[in-house]
């Protein structure tokens, strides 16, 4: 069985407060995006992940696609052992989500394939064990995530037919780093009110790390100043970046973009 896990940007990201467990009260706007990975999983005698595409550091019993079937593994023991194949294609550290769609979508893929009859409830429940921002991908709709960014709720905002450039420069932002220069305090704008209106965007939806980051990687600025110019009705930072990315009423004209930038159009 198949399935391709996509990314997600983010439409404003305020981060309000530092908890006690050490992360970080966050509130931001997730949308899903076709930018997308390809997830295979067939059962097999013994589990086994292998990976090709981008190529993933680290060992895989630390992938969140093998954490996943253990997680399920632990309250579904009859699950079978399984052979996962993953083709990497959304870049990681860049603020798209591409590691916890992999997860998440790993979860429906197993409910489906091996009939736990699990209702999206549960699987977010899971899902949110996984990472801050894995339950976004269960239902896979834009939502308002609070809380570490695992309490989701409805948004009415819509992109959809808008033309989205994603571009992400060879710069690695750690986790670390973006939460460095950070300052938490609440947002003097509420995020829903701002989403209703596009033409507010550019002015009003801000994403909290772009003052930190930006000074450290003047890169990042750079390129957000030109999908402006291109004629973005809104440019940002996705998440904790490195990707920015420009969403445009209508396709815009070619950019030349320097070859060492992943560079990702596509309607949305």
């Amino acid at each position: 069985m198949i399935c391709f896990p996509n990314a997600k940007i983010n439409l404003g990201l305020h981060i309000t407060a530092k908890r006690k467990d050490g992360y970080h009260e966050l509130e931001t706007c997730m949308v899903p995006i076709p930018w997308l990975d390809a997830l295979e999983m067939i059962p097999a005698k013994k589990t086994i992940f292998e990976s090709t595409g981008l190529p993933i550091p680290g060992e895989a019993k630390d992938n969140l696609i093998v954490k996943a079937y253990k997680l399920l593994k632990k309250d579904f023991p009859d699950i079978p052992e399984v052979h996962i194949h993953l083709h990497k294609n959304i870049p990681m550290g860049a603020g798209l989500g591409g590691g916890s769609a992999d997860a998440a979508f790993a979860l429906t893929l197993m409910n489906q394939l091996f009939e736990l009859y699990l209702e999206d409830l549960f699987l977010e429940e899971y899902a949110a064990q996984l990472g801050s921002d894995c339950a976004l991908f269960i239902e896979n709709k834009p939502k308002i995530a609070t809380g570490r960014g695992e309490i989701l709720a409805s948004t009415d905002v819509n992109i959809q037919g808008d033309y989205l450039v994603l571009v992400k420069p060879p710069i690695h932002i750690g986790t670390k780093e973006a939460y460095a220069g950070v300052k938490p305090q609440a947002p003097t704008v509420d995020l829903q009110e701002i989403l209703k209106d596009k033409h507010t965007w550019k002015e009003h939806l801000v994403n909290d790390f772009e003052k930190s980051i930006f000074p450290n990687h003047p890169t990042l600025p750079q390129i957000k100043t030109q999908l402006y110019e291109m004629g973005a009705y809104y440019a940002a930072m996705s998440g904790s970046g490195s990707t920015m990315f420009g969403l445009f009423s209508e396709k815009p004209e070619p950019t030349k973009w320097p070859s060492e930038y992943i560079v990702f159009e596509c309607v949305v």
